[in-house]
């Protein structure tokens, strides 16, 4: 009878019914990629049996979710041309800036910050009354500094000659301050940028790679069905 009739497995080489069998032809390419690997002479004229066919599916199956696996961890390696992972929360400028001050800026920066205040105004003000108190209305007969002024008016001048260049210092590390705030800045957003790439190339990864994995899984399972179908009576 013709349903007797037996045809050899090119895997196993065991005579099978053709129910048993599926033709070469009909395998789908990414599986018959798998049984090349391991039987050079594979010939998509003849035939292999259902066991073995499955078993090559299995191992296309591994090979596809270990492919995916070391994808993925590809992704997630950290980019060498990149902003270091430890700049990824940027530390406090100041207190960096701080550390390198020497006692002479610090004293600097703490007058300029006093002369720029209004208590640096309002003690300059006392005092100024209080002078010209004491050498107008107290030390009426003896003054030490009288109308108008001369002493006051050469303190002030030196004062005024000593702060400038003080203030000008300040300012100039405040520049530098602000310097090292933009190349942080910088820094964050290059970072930023990278993060951002990555997560590009990890969605473009789903949607277009392991789409097309799971459509071929799923065809597998497709195949699987319709062949348990055919098999159930």
């Amino acid at each position: 009878m013709a349903d007797q009739e037996t045809f050899p497995c090119q895997i196993c080489g065991d005579h099978k019914r053709e129910n048993d069998l599926v033709p070469a032809e009909l395998i789908r390419a990414s599986i018959v990629d798998v049984i090349v690997k391991e039987h050079p002479a594979w010939s998509p004229e003849g035939y292999i049996c259902h066991a073995d066919l499955n078993r090559f599916r299995m191992d296309y199956l591994r090979d596809v979710l270990e492919k995916e696996k070391n994808e993925y961890a590809s992704l997630e390696e950290p980019d060498k041309h990149g902003v270091k992972e430890e700049d990824h929360l940027p530390g406090n400028i100041n207190v960096e800036f701080e550390k390198e001050l020497t006692f002479g800026e610090h004293l600097a920066d703490k007058i300029a910050d006093f002369a720029g205040s209004w208590s640096f105004i309002a003690v300059f003000t006392v005092v100024i009354f209080l002078w010209v108190a004491l050498n107008t209305f107290i030390l009426l007969f003896r003054p030490f500094d009288p109308y108008p002024y001369i002493l006051l008016n050469l303190l002030l001048s030196a004062l005024a000659a000593v702060q400038a260049p003080v203030i000008i210092m300040s300012q100039n590390r405040q520049e530098m301050r602000d310097r090292l705030h933009a190349e942080r800045d910088y820094q964050v957003s290059i970072h930023t940028e990278l993060e951002i790439h990555r997560l590009h190339k990890k969605i473009d990864h789903l949607l277009t790679g392991q789409g097309q994995r799971l459509l071929e899984i799923q065809n597998i399972q497709v195949e699987l069905m319709e062949e348990l179908a055919r098999k159930t009576p």
